[in-house]
């Protein structure tokens, strides 16, 4: 007989391939509808940004219609984002689940660009997004997600001043480039960028966000210790160039989260090689090759992609619109699209493990 027992008995082996847990036990089954021989049910994803939906999918339709007398199934996709795992000595920041780390172990390798693509690719799936620019010598974020001229409100609240943040792209942003005029210069000591970085989590009027995404300055310095030691991390995700210089900064810089217990990521390794504009069939190993790759092998953390360099890519953070928005199909935005899709994936694996 054809009930809901029996389509959540022929679900049960159909595992989440990155989790690998069965789908039914993980709950991710639900709302089970059989009317003649259409089966319907929801499938509750860990991230709108799941890179593994539509395999979902076909695994569930084909478990289902090996049923005697089903004819059709339908499949409602949605998601409901884990919450990061809490520790005891660290501040949650109500109504955030994740707070991912972008970080570089040095200056001008795109962390900025990977941070603020990230985000704006994790909303465009569906998810609930913000972007600390934790950066606060120089803040760039803003310019980069076209709020270079934003007017930010700060409200009285009960524990203090509140910070409203500022919006597009379907992100929440902020920023030290908010507060200070364009060619002011921040001459502050760690305490001081200390208290500024515990401002923006906790006196920011965030709401709800599935994801909120830190682009970290360079270094191993008083900005990463604040975060570390302040917030339960979802994990860092570290970004390179293929050469070796930078490498060498960013296994430093890799290291000093481990050390410091929070989970990374995964290494992205950006201008990987360049593509002319007037040649889309060429690329050019600018910086060398296969550096981020060996990288991390040797490290045993996941490469979670390869970004060339593309003058639209230049552009679009000089104009305010990231290349995921202004140019969805070419082959930087497409990687930058795929690693959010990597790293909201093994944020959801943490926060099962």
């Amino acid at each position: 007989m054809l009930d809901t027992k029996s389509v959540l008995e022929v679900l049960r082996p159909v595992q989440d391939p990155e989790l690998r847990k069965s789908l039914v036990e993980l709950n991710m089954i639900r709302n089970v509808k059989i009317d003649g021989g259409n089966v319907s049910f929801t499938l509750v994803l860990t991230t709108p940004a799941c890179p593994l939906r539509e395999f979902i999918v076909e695994d569930c339709q084909k478990a289902v219609k090996q049923l005697p007398g089903v004819e059709k199934v339908d499949v409602e996709v949605t998601a409901e984002t884990p919450q990061q795992k809490s520790l005891p000595d660290r501040e949650t920041v109500k109504g955030i689940k994740n707070i991912i780390a972008v970080s570089s172990g040095k200056g001008g390798v795109g962390k900025s660009t990977v941070a603020v693509n990230i985000a704006v690719s994790l909303a465009q799936a569906g998810s609930k997004v913000g972007l600390l620019d934790a950066d606060i010598y120089g803040p760039n974020a803003p310019t980069m997600l076209g709020l270079a001229n934003a007017q930010v409100m700060v409200q009285k609240g009960a524990q203090g001043d509140v910070l409203e943040p500022a919006f597009n792209y379907g992100v929440k942003m902020v920023s030290m480039g908010f507060l200070i005029d364009p060619d002011q210069p921040v001459i502050w000591r760690g305490p001081m960028l200390n208290g500024i970085i515990r401002q923006f989590l906790y006196q920011v009027e965030w709401g709800d966000l599935d994801y909120l995404v830190v682009d970290m300055p360079p270094g191993t310095g008083d900005a990463q210790l604040t975060l570390i030691q302040a917030v339960p991390m979802a994990g860092a995700v570290i970004v390179t160039t293929p050469q070796t210089v930078s490498l060498l900064d960013a296994r430093r810089g890799l290291k000093m989260f481990q050390q410091l217990g929070v989970n990374v990521l995964g290494i992205v390794e950006n201008m990987s090689y360049f593509i002319p504009p007037d040649m889309s069939d060429r690329s050019y190993d600018l910086f060398g090759s296969g550096g981020g790759e060996k990288a991390s092998k040797e490290l045993n953390v996941p490469l979670l992609g390869c970004v060339p360099l593309e003058i639209a890519l230049r552009e679009g953070g000089d104009n305010g619109v990231p290349i995921v928005i202004a140019a969805p199909e070419s082959a930087s935005a497409k990687a930058l699209f795929a690693i959010a899709q990597q790293v909201a994936a093994k944020v959801s694996i943490a926060a099962f493990a």
